[in-house]
C-alpha cells in the first residue's frame, strides 16, 4: 500500500508532497511554466492533469499516463464576449504549441452563460477562478496550482487534498453532478484500479 503513504498526513505534508510531484513531473513542470508567461489574469492549471499526475507518481506510471488535456482556467469579467475568449483561445494554442498534451482555456467568468445549455442546469456567476473549482463534480477535481507574484507555487485546493492521496474520488453534492461524478469516476477506475470511487 505503499501508495497511499501520504493518505492521512496533516495537510501541509499533503500540499508540500502535492506541489513536490507535480513540480518535478516534465509535463506539468512545463504547462506551468508556459502558463505563467502567457500572463493570463487569475489563472489557475486544474483537475485532472494535476491529481491524474499524483497517482502516476505513486502508482509507478510514465508522465502522462491518463490525462487527455491540460485545463487552464482564468478570471477576467471585462469583457464576456464569446469572440473574447475565442481570442485568448487562439493566442494559448500557438503558446502551448509542442506540449505533449492539449491545453483547454477557458475564461471562468463566462461558465455561467453556456453552462445551462450544456448541461441543463444553472450554474453560479464565479466571481474568481479558484471559486469555480469548488463547483467540481468530485471534491477529489478540486486542486488547481498557479505561480504566485513572487514565483513560488500557490496550490489551491478547497477540499484539502486527502482524497486525492488516499485514491479516493469523493463526490461534490453542491450541485447536481451525479452523471460527471459517475463518468470521471470509472474513467479513472479504469486507468488507476486502486482508486476507491464513492457513490451519489
Amino acid at each position: 500500500m505503499d501508495h497511499l503513504r501520504y493518505s492521512g498526513l496533516p495537510f501541509e505534508a499533503q500540499r508540500k508532497a502535492f506541489l513536490d510531484i507535480v513540480s518535478m513531473d516534465p509535463l506539468i513542470r512545463e504547462a506551468l511554466a508556459r502558463a505563467r508567461t502567457l500572463e493570463l489574469p487569475d489563472w489557475l492549471v486544474v483537475s485532472g492533469a494535476l491529481y491524474n499526475t499524483v497517482w502516476n507518481h505513486l502508482t509507478g506510471k510514465p508522465s502522462g499516463y491518463g490525462i487527455k488535456d491540460v485545463d487552464l482556467f482564468y478570471f477576467d469579467d471585462g469583457d464576456l464576449s464569446y469572440e473574447a475568449e475565442d481570442a485568448v483561445i487562439g493566442r494559448a494554442t500557438r503558446h502551448f504549441e509542442g506540449l505533449a498534451l492539449p491545453v483547454e482555456v477557458r475564461n471562468q467568468a463566462r461558465v455561467h452563460l453556456w453552462f445551462p445549455q450544456k448541461f441543463g442546469q444553472p450554474c453560479p456567476r464565479y466571481t474568481s477562478a479558484s471559486e469555480s473549482i469548488s463547483y467540481f463534480a468530485s471534491k477529489t477535481h478540486g486542486v488547481g496550482v498557479r505561480y504566485d507574484a513572487d514565483g513560488q507555487l500557490e496550490l489551491v485546493a478547497p477540499f484539502g487534498l486527502d482524497d486525492v492521496f488516499s485514491f479516493r474520488i469523493e463526490p461534490n453534492r453542491v450541485t447536481d453532478n451525479r452523471r460527471t461524478h459517475e463518468a470521471k469516476g470509472a474513467r479513472a477506475k479504469a486507468n488507476w484500479p486502486e482508486i476507491e470511487v464513492v457513490p451519489w
